[in-house]
């Protein structure tokens, strides 16, 4: 296996490093929505084209669009370590969330507690809270608010046998702090918790292998890691088949459609199998071996050490200026490239002057009003976020540290 990620070969991928539009420019919003890799776009283009019909029948033109939504599911499932029928697609991981916690709802009795955190997207909270309503008790596992950590014995001092549910992010969009999956993940267990892993900030920067974590449910979103606009969920069998039916009737025997009262977009499922094509492609190149999942992992692996050797100057640099204050860890191998800073004045106002640099980079709360508010941060100024991925290189990075030496 190569030991370093061959950036130019990654960068060929994705044709919007050909658009003269960005020219010149350097995309650090990937926290938001990545570019979209080729074979994606070969795929979505194609069954627009040849397979825009209703897939499943006995036609051709249906058969293959079938068989392409299936190849996705089989695919992507393998490479997390899963099984087949584990894993649905839905329209966004925001709305997979609100199906599973109407199901929790109709599951769980008044008195049952669900444990959630401050510092997740508004996607793994605000769905999990409102079943407050319905007479469940909500307890809240709150991060450091100097540090935006969340520390295991606070979750352990929460945990007793009325928890039947914990709901935390494997990373946080605004902190980027990469959470113990595994050990949080047990310590649940041990308490007979089931827990739901919103991964929707850690996939971009790798794919896990959802078997070894042992979470019952893990969510992310395709449109983050290189794929079109889906929410992708997978849910343990003994999890899924407990909780009520949220489809068709005639659907509840299939684990996969339990959780997707609509009808799939079946496009952007059938081209989610080009992520599978691209990770195949970066496992090939770099000498990466063995089943899928063990191929996913060492692409996994080349993903994060090349971000994590372009971070840690990022941070070295952000954390020497006393105008600013860093938020989350300083160790790049501790976190995700999602750097978020707050400034004396509006985040927004200061992506706008990187703008002028060159640099696409946000300002705002990004959906993490919690967070923000329990770390002290005025929501209406919120924070500068930059956020990057395994195809950004070296001369971007630079380039972003030369915009801050400028507008800061």
């Amino acid at each position: 296996m190569t030991k370093a990620l061959d950036i130019d070969f990654v960068r060929t991928q994705f044709p919007a490093f050909a658009e003269p539009g960005f020219n010149g420019k350097a995309f650090f919003e990937n926290a938001g929505g990545s570019y979209t890799c080729a074979p994606v776009i070969e795929r979505l283009t194609r069954f627009y084209h040849q397979r825009k019909v209703q897939p499943y029948g006995p036609f051709e033109a249906s058969r293959l669009g079938g068989e392409e939504m299936d190849e996705a599911r089989t695919r992507l499932a393998a490479m997390l370590g899963v099984a087949t029928d584990e894993l649905s697609f839905g329209p966004s991981t925001t709305q997979n969330t609100y199906v599973l916690a109407q199901a929790f709802r109709d599951w769980m009795n008044p008195g049952d507690a669900i444990i959630v955190t401050d510092q997740d997207h508004e996607a793994n909270s605000g769905p999990w809270r409102r079943l407050g309503d319905a007479g469940i008790e909500i307890r809240e596992w709150r991060i450091d608010s100097e540090t935006g950590l969340l520390r295991l014995d606070d979750l352990e001092a929460l945990l007793d046998e009325r928890v039947r549910l914990v709901c935390f992010p494997h990373c946080s969009n605004i902190v980027g702090a990469v959470n113990p999956v595994v050990e949080i993940t047990a310590a649940a267990h041990a308490a007979g918790a089931f827990v739901c892993v919103d991964g929707v900030s850690y996939a971009p920067h790798g794919f896990v292998n959802v078997g070894d974590l042992g979470a019952d449910i893990y969510l992310f979103s395709a449109y983050k890691t290189y794929g079109p606009h889906q929410g992708i969920m997978t849910i343990r069998r003994e999890l899924g088949e407990m909780l009520p039916n949220q489809a068709h009737w005639f659907n509840a025997d299939s684990l996969y459609k339990r959780f997707t009262p609509a009808g799939p977009d079946h496009a952007q499922v059938a081209a989610c199998a080009g992520m599978a094509d691209y990770y195949d492609a970066l496992a090939e190149h770099h000498g990466c071996t063995g089943d899928a999942a063990e191929r996913s992992a060492g692409v996994h692996d080349l993903m994060r050490a090349h971000e994590t050797a372009l971070l840690q100057p990022l941070l070295d640099y952000l954390a020497d200026r006393n105008t600013l204050r860093l938020i989350g860890p300083r160790d790049a191998a501790l976190k995700a490239p999602t750097v978020a800073v707050e400034l004396p004045g509006p985040g927004r106002e200061m992506a706008e002057k990187l703008a002028a640099q060159g640099i696409m980079a946000g300002g705002g709360d990004f959906y993490g009003a919690r967070p923000l508010q329990s770390m002290g941060i005025d929501l209406d100024k919120g924070v500068l976020r930059l956020s990057f991925v395994h195809y950004t290189n070296k001369a971007e990075v630079d380039k972003l540290l030369t915009a801050l030496e400028t507008c800061l």
